[in-house]
């Protein structure tokens, strides 16, 4: 029985993990503390029992803010030792900075932008291992984390930024790419839908799916964002996912937004 072992029991690793075990594999995760789904970061006995009998790792633990890669730092030795037969990281198309709206794929360089120490991570994992698939990731939505439910609560803002566009994919796509890279080769890949587009315009739509009034269309002045909101808006990118589609044979079942938000209704 395959047995991956996640580092980092969140929103997407969640998904991941219920696929994976409808597919009948042993999955073992980490969260920060223990719980009934998972055992604690800090129990390296059992943490590096599961290294040990792990067929696959994969780490969803952003580093920190000073630049600390909690994974690496702490069981990097053993993840390099280990028999394995694959081994990946979501990292974050963040990396790439801004580009001033351009296309940016694989070979474009990182660690120009705000997040540095996630470029670091990147470039860590990387030189990890022969096996290692390095999936970038934007702007993450699904069920239960999506614009629709942030218009039902009331938190949305559209704001204008004129020529400004984000990147996105749906938790689904990213898990079918970790199923799929099982099978392609190792390097990295940028893993985002089709279409790239302007905040206000999807918060519109999802506005307009569920019968509301969209928000008011605001300046970034007027949005009242707070330092880290505001921090998405000095980065401006296209995320290419060729090289995906490519190489892992993947294609995103909701290659939009307005595909993807058609199940939230």
């Amino acid at each position: 029985m395959p047995h991956m072992l996640i580092f980092g029991l969140g929103y997407t690793a969640k998904r991941l993990t219920e696929r994976l075990r409808g597919e009948g594999w042993q999955v073992t995760g980490t969260r920060r503390e223990a719980s009934d789904e998972a055992m604690a970061f800090g129990d390296e006995t059992s943490v590096l029992a599961a290294i040990e009998t792990a067929t696959h790792i994969i780490s969803s633990v952003p580093p920190t803010r000073d630049g600390i890669e909690p994974v690496l730092d702490g069981y990097g030795e053993a993840i390099k030792a280990a028999s394995l037969e694959w081994t990946g990281y979501l990292s974050s198309t963040g990396v790439y900075g801004d580009a001033e709206g351009a296309w940016v794929d694989e070979s474009a360089p990182i660690g120009s932008g705000r997040r540095k120490s996630r470029s670091g991570a990147d470039q860590r994992w990387q030189g990890m291992r022969d096996d290692v698939r390095v999936l970038r990731l934007p702007g993450i939505y699904g069920p239960g984390r999506n614009p629709i439910t942030r218009v039902e609560q009331g938190k949305a803002k559209r704001v204008d930024v004129p020529g400004q566009v984000f990147s996105r994919i749906h938790v689904d796509d990213i898990v079918a790419a970790v199923v799929a890279s099982f099978d392609g080769p190792a390097g990295v890949y940028n893993i985002a839908d089709d279409l790239p587009a302007p905040q206000h315009e999807v918060i519109a739509h999802a506005a307009r799916l569920i019968g509301m009034e969209p928000p008011p269309l605001l300046s970034l002045e007027d949005a009242g964002l707070s330092k880290s909101a505001l921090g998405f808006y000095e980065e401006n990118r296209r995320v290419a996912n060729g090289k995906a589609k490519r190489l892992l044979d993947w294609q995103p079942q909701y290659p939009d937004y307005k595909a993807g938000m058609a199940g939230f209704v």
